[in-house]
């Protein structure tokens, strides 16, 4: 006789099938993986600059034949409020869109014809026409004031002996040395006398431009950041420049201890907003927002905002204040701060999350996507003279089986801080039943869970689980972005140390609660996420399983192979040479014996940031103590999967270990 479990099941097996078919049908089936990629990604709404409607972004997952790419086009939502269109065709992506001042161009950035370049479209469609024709991969674009060019970010493209060199097969690379940097260029948007569009290169400096540019009101110069290399370790060197844009003449602006980034013109042109870091610039990340005047003087800090992290958007019309986006705990939110005086002014409610936020070029609109754990993301806009949000098109087409119920918990931690994260209920829970509990731990370690979308395509399937009958934790454990520097900055010397007790309070606290089964407990997380797991299957036998993506398990051989080689020394006071113990007693690696817990690791082979051999260290070691282990390496994956079909992969791989080794309770 067949059996699970012990258990006959040919004989129930018709009647099983026949009730979850009736199931189903009532209900409107269950979230899979494969659902879960058909929600399309909405991005970078971009107000025109009457207010009336808005250019946005999709992107769809392209997993036919060959291809596995997100696919993205740029749609526009219509005056009259009735179903917008999309606006770009075809088989090659097309992001980037900004609207020219006098509304009637649309320039986008598309890869047609192979390397990323420039293109403008008519609003009311027709055909798309090339500006520029470059072999470097152009990015960030911003339209001069008056409409008549285009500036935007561009990297050095190989020369013509490197690629001869490649070709030939006699291309070593030496380390640090030959870094290609993104410049800045300008090319005019209508054709000379000649019938071309020169492009100019307007930086020349021995850096490279990042974190955004701003274009004078006169159109004369621009205001941009930069940074020695694009490398992310070398963020805390961030400072300001200027350039003439008729002579490419560049000048240093801002140039101190501190990063500085985000530099915008007011309205008039007196001033510049920007953001600066602490001094000196931590890991952990604070910055606050200056203005200065722009023929150079004393910065004025502005108010400090929630999280002390605040994204500069942009000024208001008048100049009396700019525009920030910032997590506040598990919302993103839209606010604004004074000039001259007086705290932040939260303009967004503190239920509606506002992502992607950008200011029209008139300064009189925000543009915006939002969502809810049980709504995917859609585009938005609001007049910024009285905050209205309007959604501007109806973009996702997704069936909606039932989903999961979100909730805000809050806890005490052992040591009595208040910890905050997301609780997810199985579809169709009971009150007073126990369920399998996953735990999830996000990345950064200054990541956040917010209240997004819960069935978006990642790793971690939430909506997925919900239906398979688990119930998942999403954890804001100490080090998290959005409650303030405090909190984030709690875990400095101390990793796996108070975040991890705060994890295992919250996991008591569902206990205690009723809801989770203490016998059937599992944990995942991606980076630092797969840095708490790793650290917690060394720490306790309590969970069933465990899933580690991209995970830091070593912080010494870690810190000598990853692209952020200054990230851990800030962290923990010291580089290991200096303070080798606390390295040491800090990681999984090191306190591996012992581990008992089913893992499965997950990590991209082309990954900088965690280099592979992270996971590797782990998988060999889990398995030489014959503990049940899987290691899945994903070709030409960085930090994070990025082609579609691999997702679903990773997606279907957590569902499947999970099930072996808790079991959910459908």
């Amino acid at each position: 006789m067949c059996r699970k479990n012990g258990r006959p099941i040919c004989i129930v097996l018709a009647s099983i099938l026949t009730l979850v078919a009736i199931s189903s049908a009532q209900h409107g089936g269950v979230w899979t993986p494969e659902l879960c990629m058909k929600a399309k990604r909405v991005s970078d709404v971009q107000v025109s600059p009457d207010g009336a409607r808005a250019a946005f972004v999709v992107a769809t997952a392209a997993m036919e034949g060959e291809r596995s790419e997100w696919l993205s086009h740029i749609h526009l939502s219509r005056p009259d409020g009735s179903a917008g269109f999309q606006l770009t065709q075809g088989d090659q992506s097309c992001r980037s869109p900004r609207w020219s001042s006098d509304g009637n161009w649309i320039a986008f950035i598309s890869t047609r014809g192979g390397k990323p370049n420039l293109w403008r479209i008519r609003p009311d469609a027709g055909e798309a026409e090339q500006l520029t024709h470059e072999e470097g991969g152009v990015s960030g674009l911003e339209w001069s004031p008056d409409g008549t060019r285009i500036a935007f970010l561009m990297t050095d493209p190989a020369t013509e002996e490197e690629r001869k060199a490649a070709k030939e097969k006699r291309d070593a690379r030496v380390v640090d040395e030959n870094i290609k940097l993104a410049r800045l260029y300008v090319v005019p948007v209508e054709k000379d006398a000649g019938g071309g569009r020169p492009v100019r290169k307007l930086t020349q400096g021995d850096y490279s431009v990042q974190g955004g540019f701003s274009w004078s009101p006169d159109g004369r110069s621009i205001v941009y950041s930069h940074q020695p290399t694009p490398v992310m370790n070398d963020w805390p060197r961030a400072d300001i420049s200027i350039v003439d844009v008729a002579f490419a003449a560049e000048r240093p602006f801002l140039t101190t201890n501190r990063a500085e980034t985000s530099p915008h013109f007011s309205p008039d042109g007196r001033w510049i907003a920007y953001a600066a870091s602490d001094d000196p610039p931590s890991w952990g990340f604070t910055s606050r927002v200056y203005v200065i005047p722009a023929g150079g003087g004393q910065p004025k800090p502005l108010a400090e905002s929630y999280d002390s992290q605040p994204q500069l958007l942009g000024w208001s019309a008048d100049g009396s204040r700019v525009f920030i986006s910032e997590t506040q705990k598990t919302i993103q939110r839209f606010s604004a701060l004074p000039v001259d005086a007086g705290a932040q002014i939260d303009i967004s409610p503190a239920d509606l999350m506002v992502s992607g936020a950008s200011i029209s070029a008139s300064r009189t609109h925000v543009g915006f996507t939002s969502d809810t754990p049980e709504r995917a993301p859609e585009p938005y806009l609001s007049s910024l003279g009285g905050f209205a949000p309007r959604q501007v098109d109806r973009v996702q087409d997704l069936t909606s089986p039932p989903i999961g119920k979100t909730e805000v918990i809050v806890w005490k931690s052992t040591d009595g801080k208040s910890v905050e994260g997301l609780l997810t209920y199985p579809a169709g829970h009971r009150q007073g039943s126990r369920v399998p509990l996953l735990v999830i731990v996000h990345g950064g370690p200054t990541g956040v869970f917010t209240r997004s979308f819960i069935a978006s395509p990642g790793p971690y399937p939430i909506a997925v689980f919900a239906s398979r009958g688990y119930s998942v934790l999403r954890c804001n454990v100490r080090g998290s972005s959005g409650y303030g520097r405090d909190f984030r900055y709690a875990n400095y010397q101390d990793w796996g140390g108070g975040d991890y007790r705060d994890i295992m309070s919250g996991v008591d606290h569902l206990i205690q609660q009723g809801l989770a089964d203490p016998d059937r407990l599992g944990i995942m997380g991606w980076s630092y996420g797969g840095y708490m797991t790793s650290w917690v299957i060394t720490q306790t036998k309590r969970f069933k399983a465990a899933s580690v993506g991209a995970g830091v398990t070593n912080l010494m051989s870690f810190s000598g192979t990853s692209d952020v080689p200054a990230f851990v020394p800030d962290y923990f006071g010291g580089e290991y040479w200096q303070v080798f113990d606390r390295w040491r007693s800090h990681s999984a690696m090191f306190n591996v014996g012992g581990a008992a817990t089913p893992t499965l690791i997950q990590h991209g082979e082309e990954d900088l940031r965690v280099p592979v051999t992270q996971g590797y260290e782990l998988y060999n070691a889990i398995k030489r103590q014959n503990v049940p282990v899987k290691m899945v390496v994903y070709p030409r994956q960085p930090h994070g999967i990025q082609e579609p079909k691999l997702q679903l992969d990773a997606m279907k791989r957590n569902l499947e270990w999970f099930d072996r080794w808790i079991g959910g309770n459908k």
